[in-house]
């Protein structure tokens, strides 16, 4: 009778426990985020092992094929992943995106607030669609053995000591994200149009305070001297790595490499001003996020934007900085002794005054880069100025 009684209050007990749902998510991040991904999920799901049981796959997809993977196949995409911000509008609008149930002016607080770039990268008409994850931009690297802190305000200055010591400026005049600098910092502008599938460009322009022509003018002058230099990613590298290149227009993901061969003489800071017209101009710069966003189609939606706001939490973007070296969204992570020493998190965050997020229609990027091209290559042909532009904005805005 005892015995029947033991077993019968350790089966009444048994049947008091909650039994918890077991959910299954898919996660996509990048190859250098993987052990990173996992390291977090493992923590979220002990911190509510008392809730649920996770079960979950990660795979690798890059943020820049990201929208590509998911359209083809939104049922089959995954459950949580990130993105670049200027894809967000074309997934939203293709019913992919879940629209989060947080509330953007509370929870974006840490991003920067309602007036942040962060908040327009991710808020549409009031609602939230994806968290910030990581700052994506460009400033410009120096070697502090050739240049003081008063010669980096200038861009000119810069090139013409790099020049009297047969050593090089560089930046990528190729591409449209860079050149976008010299022609913002003059006032001249390019914009989508009501649409959102056309661009509007005025960088010809010749009623302007500057006009598009004193601007070319300005790239053709640096884009000749001794001391200047249009390189692609790679060969900024390899210059800096040989000793050619001693300064350069660039972004976080090189921090690592510049800081490692240039030692103590490493230093980052905003873009300088260039002259223009007679006038020293600051130069601006694109600005975008990498985000993180979750599938619509996804049958545990609410659990995944527990994880997504977990993970992009303070404490796990400082792991993050610490493993890959991308610059924190959460500005709460500035603060930390880790990041707030890092030099080009500090520049990204001072050029972050004078950038603009990234939103142009594809026909500008072939448009800017042939332009680009002819004057990093110091205009071979000796093409009049003016119609380059003519040309690069009817290609800009067709």
């Amino acid at each position: 009778m005892a015995l029947l009684m033991i077993v019968l209050m350790a089966y009444s007990l048994a049947g008091c426990g909650k039994s918890r749902e077991t959910i299954k998510l898919s996660v996509w991040t990048t190859e250098a985020k993987l052990k990173l991904m996992e390291s977090s999920l493992d923590a979220f799901k002990k911190l509510h092992e008392d809730e649920v049981n996770i079960e979950y796959v990660i795979s690798k997809e890059d943020e820049d094929t990201c929208k590509e993977t998911i359209l083809s196949n939104p049922e089959g995409a995954a459950d949580i992943f990130a993105f670049a911000d200027d894809q967000l509008d074309e997934l939203k609008d293709a019913g992919v995106l879940y629209e989060l149930s947080a509330d953007p002016e509370k929870d974006l607080e840490p991003f920067g607030g309602k007036d942040s770039v962060a908040y327009r990268s991710v808020v549409r008409d009031g609602k939230m669609y994806a968290y910030p994850e990581t700052a994506n931009g460009y400033f410009m690297y120096y070697n502090k053995k050739f240049f003081k802190a008063e010669d980096v305000k200038s861009l000119d200055r810069m090139v013409e000591i790099a020049g009297n010591d047969n050593k090089r400026v560089a930046m990528d005049l190729s591409s449209g994200w860079y050149l976008y600098s010299f022609f913002k910092g003059a006032g001249l502008t390019l914009e989508l149009d009501g649409s959102g599938k056309k661009n509007v460009c005025n960088w010809n322009a010749k009623d302007t305070k500057h006009t598009g022509l004193e601007v070319a003018e300005a790239i053709s002058r640096l884009s000749i001297k001794r001391g200047f230099k249009s390189m692609a990613d790679d060969d900024f590298i390899k210059g800096v790595q040989n000793g050619t290149v001693v300064a350069g227009v660039n972004g976080a993901w090189n921090a690592e490499k510049v800081m490692r061969t240039w030692g103590v003489n490493y230093a980052a800071v905003k873009l300088p001003t260039y002259r223009v017209g007679g006038e020293d101009v600051q130069m601006a710069s694109y600005t975008g996020y990498k985000v993180i966003g979750i599938n619509a189609n996804s049958a545990h939606a609410q659990w995944c934007e527990t994880f997504v706001e977990y993970y992009t939490s303070a404490e796990n973007q400082i792991e993050e900085f610490k493993e890959t070296g991308e610059v924190p969204a959460n500005l709460n992570v500035a603060d930390s002794e880790v990041v707030s020493g890092a030099a080009a998190v500090m520049a990204l965050g001072e050029q972050s005054k004078y950038a603009e997020l990234q939103r142009v229609a594809p026909p500008f990027w072939d448009a800017a880069s042939k332009f680009g091209v002819t004057l990093g290559s110091g205009n071979p042909d000796k093409r009049d100025l003016q119609e380059l532009l003519d040309e690069m904005v009817k290609g800009i805005t067709e």
